[in-house]
């Protein structure tokens, strides 16, 4: 199926960033349309507790969420459910080839996310779903009573031991280092949480059972020593990849870095004239709710100004 129909903006992603960049160019007046291939909010919706958006105490990531799909909505952005397969630029115009069929724009705001790096051991693809899980708001009530392991260090893993803690008996976090990288409010929560230890120095070697997790097998990084150590459930947080492989190979393969993230200068803008970026999916120092948000304003308003100048120069 063909759409005739010509785009100021198009932007691909429903996070945070998206929803932002959707707000900002429908109150510009733009022709805007949101392609999302799930619920709206990326990562933010699958977060219980979001405390570091300013202005709010505290919200429900999965609330938050729609509440910017919502504003978005109302100011005229156009949500298309589907997938995008590759882009071909044409110049002048940019063409999505999507799971709907093609769509046509003059700009494109990509704003993919990342998703949880897997740890890449035996048994983690064979028990996913059925132990191994990469979400604690929405799989931990499913382990109730049982004893679990986190495995990480930085602000995802420690927070989402601490939910877990509301289902679990007990929660053990696994690091490779001998301290945490989270932030030390995080730390502080974790280490008077009586139902959460840890393991130092260590790393998961293998995921093992009998139909579900029943135990892993870890290995102490300055001694080499290997142990068995039950557990009823893994949660992995070892890091994001970006959601840019379907760009590689594509016309617009050169916006990418090494690691796979898309470079962008301050104002969101990529190497290729008519292609911005925002949020997670950007080579960016922090990757959080406030600075997705922010990157999308800025894209948007950027990406209106070359739409203004490409209808001056049609």
């Amino acid at each position: 199926m063909s759409n005739e129909t010509l785009y100021d903006i198009i932007i691909i992603g429903g996070g945070p960033a998206g929803l932002a960049a959707g707000l900002y160019a429908g109150r510009a007046n733009m022709k805007v349309a949101l392609i999302e291939r799930g619920m709206p909010g990326g990562q933010a919706s699958t977060t219980d507790l979001i405390e570091n958006y300013p202005g709010v105490e505290s919200v429900e990531g999965p609330a938050l969420s729609m509440i910017m799909h919502k504003q978005a909505e109302s100011f005229g952005t156009e949500y298309i459910t589907g997938t995008v397969e590759t882009i071909k630029d044409e110049g002048k115009i940019k063409v999505l080839h999507t799971s709907n069929g093609e769509l046509r724009t003059k700009a494109v705001i990509l704003a993919t996310g990342a998703e949880p790096r897997k740890l890449g051991v035996p048994g983690e693809e064979e028990f996913r779903g059925r132990g191994v899980s990469y979400c604690a708001t929405c799989d931990g009530a499913f382990f109730r009573g049982k004893e679990l392991v986190v495995v990480g260090g930085g602000d995802s893993a420690v927070e989402e031991g601490i939910y877990l803690t509301r289902h679990a008996t007990k929660v053990t976090i696994i690091h490779r280092r001998d301290k945490l990288r989270a932030q030390k409010i995080l730390q502080d929560r974790a280490f008077k949480n009586e139902k959460i230890d840890f393991i130092w120095d260590t790393t998961v070697q293998s995921i093992e059972g009998e139909g579900k997790v029943q135990k892993v097998v870890l290995k102490n990084t300055k001694t080499g020593d290997t142990k068995e150590f039950p557990a009823d459930g893994v949660f992995i947080y070892v890091g994001m990849k970006p959601n840019t492989d379907f760009l590689k190979g594509s016309d617009i393969e050169s916006i990418l870095n090494d690691e796979g993230y898309i470079v962008t200068d301050a104002k969101m803008q990529t190497n290729i004239p008519g292609i911005f970026a925002a949020g997670d999916v950007r080579d960016t120092v922090l990757r959080q709710v406030v600075t997705a948000t922010a990157d999308g304003a800025v894209a948007a308003f950027y990406a209106g100004h070359y739409v203004e100048a490409w209808a001056d120069e049609a």
